[in-house]
């Protein structure tokens, strides 16, 4: 079936001819000329690898192989996943669209004892490095001695801070850097960058803005003397640049973050709107970002901010769970970020945590959270560092990955055009981000090509609905005024719109839709993706013409041709959009559309999802073999569609009751932020207890089996005897934990701890998701549900 139809007329869906009413055109000046990058500033190191590969970056943007590069990275902490699920896991992050991970390297997680180093098991940073190159990652370590990470004491062994001073140049704690450093060098020997290895970078001290006698500057210049020392001799040396931070000019590059919330916070209600989604463009550093220590002056990072690159660390893409402040971000929260954080000018976009986790134990059962009671800022979970990551601790597929990846794809296939072009101011801007009233876009152009960027979603604010909006764009060879008609713009709309952008030969002068991707489909021709804006027409000004097309997968619209190829454009509407996953199999990109997680993994394709349900997934172009048993292929136009049945019912688990609550005590105030603090050991004699337990045998077939718990309270505990496996602070989103890692024995039991919630407590949740409590009722432990769920992996033969 030849799936390919040349765009006509017939296509277009209404009249092209503005609509009566209110036209509110914004307006946006971007003739300037763009200005030329300079080198010379920043002191990178060796950035050729044993095959003639270079990396590097100028004033503006990273060069890869002598080309711009603007990468994703993501955060995912080795020591707080089990070391069986990492290569799975990264070849997911992978299969997002990420080209980078980042990861801490924890102190007090490998050297809880003097001298006693542990580099083995789920601290061995040298296999995951490993795994990580053989996944297709590039890797930045971040070394410390500090991280903060929510661990104790930033990560500094217990045993170092009550001895001498850190974050200093003191003699005593810096000969115990340089052996940190130089066994962080011996892990990754071989592996960096000038080896042919993955290691491109590593990340100096974390949120440093201390100074004094040697502080600052003269801090930041021994770290990376000691780095160099230890043989870590990488391209990029980087620094957080956030909250006042001080570092040396040119030896090190500035990192940014942001966030939607902020959780540190001691505030009990919503905070007022975050600069998070609000385009800037005098500036990179965001507002508050949880800085332990108070900043003193202005930090470097304001001084720099022509000199070198504006790269992301810490934009994120969840939350952390701290006891007094728990909020719980929405898919849209974090996915509107992109397009302002893109389009305020972000030539690397880091995320901080792409994959959640869980903290060690440390010896005789010490907890290496951060909390109060080790004197840290905030409270956070014994073991749990879920923090709302697109990826959970198992690996777990959150909706918000969904509504990432097209922008991870995007960046791919347009980021070296994007990295070279300027940020452009328009005429109206928000005066700050509590002005809610005036549109929020911006545009990145160099020459007449460009992107027009624009958010409409601020975080718990109704946004006014734009009505009758048309842009109008400025441009070295002449305006573009976009769309052809006014439209609304409803709250929460945001999106990515190109702007003379060329299409393999063809010019396409504007659109309103979001490019994604573009996917050289064989026989097919050269396919550009694009997704559709909801609520919007899709608008495609070609050179015969504006054309509206209709959104659809199985649809190719062909725009041109290229060397007697066609060039064809793929719209997908917004539920297609969530399933798409862009994957190399078999030698060639494809398109790989499933509710389930893809990845590839020994050239197969890899599913994973509840084994309770089909498995299904649609591919192009099309596989040329796929073979898996009980597999069900056909083909649906221009899709192959394929299918495996449902395997398992859901195990039975037994739930009982064994202890009823009692009054929770009263919430302590205290603490640093004079706020509520988590309740110390002996509260806990006040929560009620479930006895979980598991089948005779747990189904052999599946690739794990998860329990997910749905409770109300304050704190929940999972126990295997006396031994804690999970913890959580309530915050309305479902606790769920894999069983696989435990080794838990058949017929086991465990038990479950809920904490009473108390009526009056001084804590911030979500109105959507604090308790309704009934007239005299003073608190809450309750366990609606408990469930088993089965996952699958299906491997498919292309």
């Amino acid at each position: 079936m030849n799936c390919i139809r040349p765009l006509t007329a017939a296509l277009l869906v209404g009249a092209l001819a503005p609509t009566a009413g209110a036209d509110t055109l914004l307006k946006l000046d971007a003739r300037a000329a763009v200005p030329a990058p300079t080198t010379g500033h920043l002191k990178l190191g060796t950035a050729v690898s044993p095959k003639g590969g270079t990396l590097a970056a100028n004033s503006q943007y990273l060069l890869k192989d002598g080309k711009p590069w603007l990468p994703v990275m993501g955060e995912y902490h080795f020591t707080r996943a089990p070391a069986s699920q990492w290569d799975a896991q990264l070849r997911l992050m992978k299969a997002a669209g990420l080209d980078i991970v980042a990861t801490y390297v924890f102190w007090n997680h490998h050297e809880e004892q003097p001298g006693a180093f542990n580099w083995r098991g789920n601290h061995d940073l040298r296999r995951f490095v490993q795994l990580a190159q053989a996944a297709g990652l590039k890797v930045v370590v971040r070394l410390g001695p500090w991280c903060h990470g929510e661990a104790r004491y930033g990560g500094i062994p217990d045993w170092v801070v009550d001895a001498m001073p850190t974050r200093g140049n003191d003699p005593e704690y810096l000969a115990l850097v340089e052996r940190l450093y130089g066994q962080i060098g011996q892990q990754i020997q071989g592996l960096l960058w000038k080896d042919g290895g993955p290691v491109v970078g590593v990340q100096l001290e974390n949120e440093y803005n201390l100074r004094g006698p040697g502080e600052g500057e003269a801090h930041i210049s021994e770290l990376k003397r000691l780095a160099l020392k230890a043989g870590m001799d990488v391209p990029f040396y980087t620094v957080t640049g956030w909250d006042g931070a001080v570092y040396p000019s040119g030896e090190v590059t500035p990192v940014f973050g942001g966030y939607p919330d902020e959780p540190w916070s001691r505030q009990v209600k919503e905070l007022p709107p975050k600069e998070t989604h609000a385009f800037r463009f005098n500036t990179r550093v965001s507002g508050d970002l949880g800085a332990q220590t108070k900043a003193h002056g202005v930090g470097t990072a304001e001084s720099d901010k022509d000199k070198v690159p504006f790269f992301g660390a810490e934009y994120g893409p969840g939350l952390p769970a701290m006891y007094r402040r728990r909020t719980l971000v929405s898919p849209d929260d974090i996915a509107s970020m992109l397009p302002v954080q893109i389009g305020s000018g972000v030539n690397l976009l880091g995320y901080y945590m792409f994959h959640g986790g869980r903290n060690p134990v440390g010896v005789g059962g010490t907890g290496l959270e951060e909390s109060t009671h080790s004197g840290g800022y905030n409270d956070t979970p014994r073991i749990n560092y879920d923090f709302q990551a697109p990826l959970g601790p198992d690996g777990q597929q959150r909706e918000v990955l969904t509504r990432l990846r097209p922008y991870h794809y995007f960046l791919r296939d347009h980021g070296a055009q994007l990295a070279t072009m300027t940020v452009r101011q328009p005429e109206r801007s928000p005066a700050n981000p509590a002005d809610l009233q005036t549109p929020r876009w911006s545009v990145r152009s160099h020459g007449d090509s460009g992107f027009l960027f624009f958010n409409n979603h601020v975080r718990q604010y109704a946004m006014p609905r734009q009505v009758g909006v048309r842009f109008e764009i400025a441009l070295p060879g002449g305006a573009v005024t976009l769309p052809s008609k006014p439209v609304d713009l409803p709250n929460g709309a945001y999106f990515v719109w190109p702007i003379n952008l060329d299409l393999d030969g063809v010019t396409l002068r504007h659109a309103t839709a979001q490019p994604v991707a573009r996917l050289d489909a064989g026989a097919q021709g050269l396919v550009h993706v694009f997704a559709a804006t909801a609520g919007v027409d899709a608008e495609f000004a070609l050179p015969d013409g504006l054309k509206l097309l209709a959104p659809d997968a199985g649809q190719l619209h062909r725009i041109g041709t290229r060397d007697g190829r066609a060039v064809s454009v793929l719209l997908l509407p917004p539920a297609q959009l969530a399933q798409l996953q862009i994957l190399d199999i078999a030698g060639q990109r494809r398109l790989v559309f499933s509710e389930q997680q893809a990845w590839v993994a020994g050239g197969k394709l890899q599913l994973r999802g509840l084994a309770t349900q089909p498995v299904r997934a649609a591919v192009f172009p099309a596989l040329p073999k796929p073979a898996a048993a009980g597999l069900q292929v056909r083909q649906d136009g221009l899709l192959q569609r394929l299918e495996l049945a449902a395997t398992l019912a859901e195990p039975a688990l037994q739930v009982r009751q064994t202890r009823q609550a009692r009054s929770a005590p009263p919430i302590r105030i205290g603490g640093h932020a004079n706020a509520a603090v988590q309740p110390i050991p002996e509260a806990f004699a006040a929560a009620a207890s479930w006895s979980l337990t598991l089948p005779d045998k747990l189904p052999a077939q599946a690739e794990d089996v998860v329990l997910a718990l749905d409770f109300v309270g304050d704190i929940g505990r999972v126990f295997s005897g006396t031994t804690m496996l999970d913890d959580w602070y309530y915050n309305g989103q479902r606790w769920e934990m894999g069983l696989r890692q435990f080794a838990l024995k058949p017929g086991a039991a465990l038990k479950l701890t809920v904490l009473p919630l108390r009526a009056d407590a001084p804590i911030y949740i979500d109105a959507a998701h604090r308790p309704a409590f009934a007239a005299g009722q003073s608190q809450v432990a309750e366990l609606r549900s408990a469930r088993l769920l089965p996952l699958r992996r299906v491997s498919i033969a292309p």
